[in-house]
């Protein structure tokens, strides 16, 4: 039989019973995938891994806390054989071999009437990959394809109708490998990007060429009526039977306008997708080596758009209550208002010798940090010509740890220069959540 390849075949095992034989790593493996099946699982064993143990209080399978017994596999239509008793798995397999119920034993594949190909999943496709007696290859052949579906490096066009719509896809703080997989995957099929300043421009140069690339800060109209045109180019080319990506830096959700481009959509009657992305306001000063909490420091943090000083009629932020906490405050396009917000918050109480932290391009190869105090913050601002995009950290957690970069101008290469939009970024919805 070794001499024979095996047959791949997908097993539907919804409703179906399946029985698993021994708790240990092996099923705390394959369990996961079992279950996703949604297939109604027994485990016989004497004993489990407290995350297999968790599943079972769980109620997501059945646990008969004993050995195996013969008759265990009665109208068992899959039998994963896993346990570490070599004689109780020889006699499952055995009853499995009787009944003719497809069998997987971990101890011994020869033994086996079925094997379990290494598996992956991207965007509903499912890849299973089998090469016989090495797994390590399995599982490399199936991580280059996976990986490729994500990333669309491995072209799978789809040849039934597409539903056309609007993803709303968050780019992340700007490294293009802080992404989403699911953002990448949608990238790779869109026909049309609308792509903000801030979003992660590096991805553009991957995409293929049919793929049409707007510039959402140059759309025409103006600033005032930029979010306008906005909604109205994502609604005119989803209306035109294209897949549309709305690539925003950071997060849709925070300072970005995605609920208003969502809600424009449902106006529309377009269907939309949002996929979130990683906030700038946790992961930039993340990556400049500051926790935006930590034991016996913080306890909380508080993002706050800094777009409006704090005595812009506005201004929506209450800043006397921001003053008064103890934990981390995260500015958000803040740079040109620091001074202010600074004054406004040692006149609130605050200390002017609260620690702060202004982080450019984070995570970008072109990151630097300058840290300063309330007190010197709008100094070191002009000081070291620090530009938008920036995160500002406020509070004691901008004192833990040494990163190099903590003082002057840091690492990374020189800034980009300022854009015309300078930083009123969340006006017009180019900017947003990289800061």
């Amino acid at each position: 039989m070794a001499e024979h390849p095996a047959y791949p075949v997908g097993l539907r095992l919804a409703g179906r019973r399946v029985v698993v034989v021994g708790g240990g790593q092996v099923a705390q493996r394959r369990l996961p995938a079992l279950l996703a099946t949604g297939a109604d699982i027994l485990l016989v064993s004497p004993s489990a891994t407290p995350s297999v143990e968790a599943m079972a209080d769980a109620g997501e399978l059945r646990w008969e806390r004993r050995p195996y017994a013969d008759g265990d596999l009665r109208d068992a239509w899959y039998v994963l054989v896993a346990s570490s008793d070599t004689d109780a798995n020889t006699r499952a397999s055995a009853e499995a071999e009787r009944d003719r119920t497809w069998c997987v034993r971990s101890d011994d594949a020869e033994a086996a009437t079925a094997w379990t190909p290494a598996t992956g999943r991207s965007a509903g496709v499912t890849v299973a990959v089998l090469t016989g007696r090495d797994p390590r290859r399995s599982a490399g052949v199936r991580d280059a394809i996976v990986e490729g579906l994500r990333d669309g490096t491995l072209a799978a066009p789809r040849h039934r109708t597409r539903t056309p719509g609007v993803a709303l896809v968050g780019g992340g703080p700007g490294d293009p490998e802080l992404i989403t997989v699911r953002g990448r995957r949608l990238l790779a099929e869109a026909d049309v990007v609308i792509a903000d300043r801030l979003g992660p421009r590096d991805l553009l140069d991957e995409l293929p060429p049919h793929v049409e690339v707007i510039d959402a800060a140059k759309i025409p109209y103006g600033r005032y009526m930029a979010q306008e045109a906005i909604n109205h180019a994502l609604i005119e080319h989803a209306r035109a039977g294209k897949a549309v990506v709305r690539l925003k830096g950071g997060d849709p959700f925070v300072f970005g306008r995605g609920m208003e481009e969502a809600q424009a959509l449902a106006e529309a009657g377009i269907a939309c997708t949002v996929v979130p992305g990683i906030s700038s306001s946790i992961s930039v000063p993340g990556a400049a080596g500051i926790p935006v909490t930590h034991r016996g420091v913080a306890h909380e943090f508080t993002v706050v758009s800094g777009h409006v000083a704090p005595d812009d009629a506005r201004s929506l932020v209450d800043w006397p209550a921001l003053a008064r906490l103890r934990g981390t405050l995260v500015l958000l396009m803040a740079v040109d208002k620091i001074g202010a917000i600074a004054r406004t918050l040692v006149d609130h109480g605050k200390p002017p010798s609260t620690p702060v932290a202004l982080v450019q391009e984070g995570t970008t190869a072109a990151q630097r940090r300058v840290d300063a105090t309330l007190a010197t913050a709008a100094d070191a601002v002009r000081e070291h010509d620090v530009r938008p995009p920036a995160v500002i950290v406020i509070g004691d957690v901008v004192a833990i740890g040494t990163p190099a970069s903590s003082h002057g101008n840091g690492t990374g290469a020189d800034p980009k220069p300022a854009s015309d939009e300078g930083d009123a970024s969340a006006d017009d919805s180019t900017g947003g959540d990289r800061g």
